[in-house]
């Protein structure tokens, strides 16, 4: 099975890296600098789970013939989906299949839009990571997993068969019958998460030990969980209330994605996020105030980082 990773960032090196270690056939489709990275220093990666040193990755700048490939993983960022999209269309073929690790679920229309929904899974990941000055992935979470399926739920021969591939990989690479809601659950749990901590600057140890720390934080959990049952999302009735309780076993100093984005200057996905469920709370007439200061912290950040270029 021939694998093409878009990307070899925090997700795509990590989870790339531990299929290419295992023996698949991986190949990471990267732009100039991280290729030429690449080519000097291997894939490294730093993980509580064991390291990994691939001297020489497979490699590919958009645009080189390659594949097609059996499947793609896309590990982008939400802000450039649409260069994402453009770049892999060419190694994509009748059979191949993208999986998108990506937050949210704006992108799935998109990707369905562009490739077909036979050759769209849903798909996402679980997974504490970054790239340190080197250039390394460095991994610190306990969990390092990735959950893929057919949208529509069930199980395929195909996703039986990546499943196959992707087992015994030194991190946890499974399917599933649900995965819609799976990634609504995520969805909910992100939105809520990132949007907590980028709004209090904070971990989630201190937003917990303030006086309305964990009020508020569930107060920002109903609103968003309010729009995605208004959409019709196939989520559980108790979905708040279990993750609530998954936010206070957070570590101490656990921080979104989002948040460590914006203390290095990143960009950030607040449209993706946020902002899709603000756009249809606000067409439906659902009231979300915790969220529209949420969203309007995330546009603040944008507006200053754009004026200090």
């Amino acid at each position: 099975m021939k694998v093409l990773v878009l990307g070899a960032g925090g997700i795509g090196g990590y989870f790339g890296g531990r299929l290419a270690e295992k023996g698949v056939n991986v190949t990471f489709l990267v732009r100039e600098r991280r290729y030429k990275q690449l080519q000097e220093r291997g894939l490294r990666v730093q993980s509580i789970h064991g390291d990994i040193h691939l001297p020489s990755p497979q490699t590919i700048l958009a645009g080189e013939v390659a594949g097609p490939f059996d499947v793609v993983l896309l590990s982008n960022k939400a802000y450039t989906l649409a260069d994402s999209i453009e770049s892999i269309a060419p190694y994509v073929g009748e059979q191949t299949v993208v999986i998108p690790l990506l937050n949210g679920i704006a992108h799935m229309e998109l990707l369905w839009e562009r490739f077909g929904k036979e050759r769209v899974l849903g798909g996402l990941c679980f997974i504490e990571t970054t790239l340190n000055a080197d250039g390394d992935v460095v991994q610190t979470s306990a969990i390092h997993d990735t959950v893929f399926g057919e949208w529509e739920g069930g199980r395929s021969e195909r996703v039986d068969r990546i499943e196959q591939v992707f087992s015994g990989a030194l991190s946890t690479m499974r399917a599933s019958d649900h995965i819609q809601q799976e990634a609504w659950h995520k969805y909910l749990f992100i939105t809520t998460f990132s949007g907590i901590t980028t709004l209090m600057n904070s971990a989630a140890g201190p937003i917990r030990e303030t006086p309305y720390g964990l009020e508020l934080t569930r107060q920002l959990s109903e609103e968003v969980a309010s729009v995605m049952q208004a959409l019709g999302a196939p989520i559980r009735s108790d979905i708040v209330e279990k993750q609530m309780v998954t936010f206070q076993k957070q570590g101490a100093a656990m921080k979104s994605s989002m948040l460590r984005d914006m203390e290095k200057g990143l960009p950030v996905e607040g449209d993706h996020l946020q902002g899709y469920l603000l756009a249809h709370a606000e067409k439906l007439g659902l009231s979300t105030p915790l969220l529209k200061v949420v969203y309007n912290n995330l546009k603040v950040y944008e507006q200053k980082r754009e004026t200090s270029k």
